[in-house]
């Protein structure tokens, strides 16, 4: 964000302005949410961000609120364009005055406000706050005053989300140009409240040279990597995937894979399971083909056939040796290849074995772990945010990471990671990663690139999820595929769109 600011005023566009019209976004969210001749305390620090607070004061008051201004250091220390919108707060007739927030009983100007408006840090917070700050924060929360929060909370690291040791909770969070991933990243998250973002007059041509690799994952990230069925196409040109079963005792993991692979676009879904399985799933599946193949010679030879063009093992087939033995097997031949659950848990004491046959293969591979699968494969990346640990993870292990969660980030080798933000929480329920490593196995059967084709299965699923509302299972998840994909055919992304919309 730093870069884009310095091409824009590189460009002839004074940073004066970015900050006037930055400050202008935030009195007009602040006056929406506050109501007519409200009391606003807008909470001011050193540097731009506080700039920005001077100018929403500024124009709230021109605007008829009662407003405060509290300042975290003394005027003095402030320089460049936030010492001028300052200077324009506090001079005419109707110039604001400050106090120093040192000065005054906090508690009570807070309880005196209708809304806060926090503009004490900006995105850029990488280590703890200060105890002085801190307990400006911890006194903010537990006034229970509606909170406005200039770029993010005072508080939130805008690189991780991570709570720099305390956190200010805004009801609404105002950010220029582009979210950072600190909105979309929990706990920050849950720090923002309705995350905002206004345009303060940066071209979206910066993007060309600031060249970021993050995105919100949304259609405009992979819309134009899949196409739906053609007039002239068939089932066969829809691709063929691939699910491998477990034993009796574990049939319905698979089966929901099965069901959403069919679901969300495969032309044909094979399951393979052992034999002594069969009539469980030919008793239980209708669309989906079921064969019986025992051991890795019979994977080899089912998948000799190119035609299967894509697999998913893991959702139920067994954790050990035989587990490993089938995966080294499958990622032998020229398929893309899903792997969930027991195929990931199965080589936690072996990562590296996983990863040297992975990289020794062209044919994409996603890897989907919830946190404590994740845990097992990397465990030296355990404790690293979310963000950092999945690119990390995609470097040495070759494959798409799927880091799943409520802030669910999908990560390439190449370095590119998107950050998931529609997902319900209901989705928290057993067999709801089944269902998505089945509809990321569909969109690797038609072609998708991997980490195009990961994302969107990400975002399918959660829109499914939304789709099925409160209190869903599993279950729910593959017919509300349905509508969600009918509203992504119907709607199309405009070429600007597809360039700008979903960078961070």
């Amino acid at each position: 964000m730093g870069e884009a600011d310095r091409l824009t005023i590189a460009s002839g566009i004074p940073g004066r302005d970015l900050m006037e019209n930055a400050g202008k976004h935030v009195a007009d969210a602040a006056a929406e949410m506050a109501g007519e001749g409200a009391r606003v305390l807008v909470l001011c620090g050193p540097g731009n961000n506080g700039g920005d607070g001077f100018v929403a004061a500024r124009l709230l008051k021109q605007a008829g609120f009662a407003v405060e201004v509290a300042l975290l250091k003394d005027p003095e220390s402030l320089g460049g364009d936030a010492r001028l919108a300052f200077l324009d707060m506090i001079s005419g007739e109707g110039g604001l005055v400050p106090v120093l927030i040192g000065e005054i009983n906090l508690g009570s100007r807070l309880a005196a406000a209708d809304l806060v408006i926090d503009a004490l840090l900006g995105a850029g917070l990488d280590r703890e706050l200060s105890r002085p700050l801190a307990e400006i924060v911890k006194d903010i929360n537990a006034s229970g005053r509606k909170v406005l929060s200039v770029d993010l909370p005072t508080g939130i690291n805008g690189a991780t989300g991570e709570v720099m040791g305390t956190a200010v909770r805004a009801a609404r969070s105002v950010t220029f140009f582009r979210l950072k991933p600190g909105h979309l990243l929990y706990p920050g998250r849950a720090c923002c409240g309705d995350p905002v973002c206004g345009d303060i007059g940066i071209g979206p041509d910066v993007l060309d040279t600031v060249r970021p690799d993050t995105f919100l994952n949304c259609p405009a990230l992979w819309r134009s990597n899949w196409q739906p069925p053609q007039a002239e196409g068939h089932k066969y040109s829809r691709g063929h995937a691939v699910v491998f079963g477990g034993p009796v005792r574990s049939t319905g993991a698979s089966r929901l894979s099965a069901g959403a692979a069919l679901r969300a676009g495969a032309g044909l879904v094979t399951l393979a399971c052992p034999p002594s399985a069969l009539l469980v799933y030919a008793s239980h599946l209708t669309a989906v083909m079921v064969r019986p193949v025992s051991g890795a010679e019979e994977i080899g030879a089912l998948l000799s056939d190119r035609r299967l063009n894509a697999v998913l093992i893991g959702p139920g087939y067994g954790v050990g040796a035989p587990t490993r033995d089938a995966v080294g097997e499958i990622l032998k031949h020229e398929c893309a290849a899903v792997l969930d659950a027991d195929a990931l848990t199965s080589f936690e004491k072996e990562p590296q074995d996983l990863f040297l046959l992975i990289g020794e293969r062209e044919q994409p591979v996603v890897m989907t772990p919830h946190g404590g699968e994740f845990a097992r494969l990397f465990p030296d990346l355990a404790d690293v945010d979310r963000l950092t640990a999945a690119r990390l993870a995609a470097t040495r292990s070759r494959a798409v990471i799927v880091l799943k969660g409520a802030d669910t980030v999908i990560a390439a080798p190449d370095g590119r990671a998107a950050i998931n933000a529609n997902a319900s929480p209901w989705l928290a329920t057993a067999g709801s990663g089944d269902v998505l490593s089945g509809i990321i196995c569909a969109c690797l059967a038609q072609s998708v690139p991997p980490f195009e084709a990961a994302a969107m299965g990400v975002w399918l699923h959660s829109e499914a999820g939304n789709e099925a509302g409160a209190a869903l299972t599993a279950e729910d998840l593959v017919p509300s595929l349905k509508p969600v994909i009918a509203r992504l055919v119907e709607k199309t992304t405009s070429a600007d769109d597809e360039k700008t919309s979903f960078s961070l």
